[in-house]
């Protein structure tokens, strides 16, 4: 399932960048084991928007970076 059912209206992003967050969140989705969790993935996918309009375009590095803060690490 893509990103950009989460995309209300969003016209900052372009087809590469809805690819790199999608991929990013179903990564993040599988690590976190959940993907059946509807409310989780919106969080998710909210935090790698908010990630991806301040700039970062890494799918690797949207990932690692949620990940970590799911997991209780302070952003840098």
């Amino acid at each position: 399932m893509a990103i950009k059912q989460y995309l209300q209206n969003e016209s900052t992003f372009g087809p590469d960048d809805i690819k790199v967050m999608s991929r990013a969140l179903e990564d993040v989705c599988k690590a976190l084991n959940i993907d059946g969790d509807a409310r989780a993935r919106e969080t998710v996918a909210a935090r790698i928007i908010e990630l991806a309009r301040r700039g970062e375009r890494d799918p690797t590095k949207l990932r690692d970076r949620v990940v970590n803060e799911a997991n209780g690490a302070t952003a840098p």
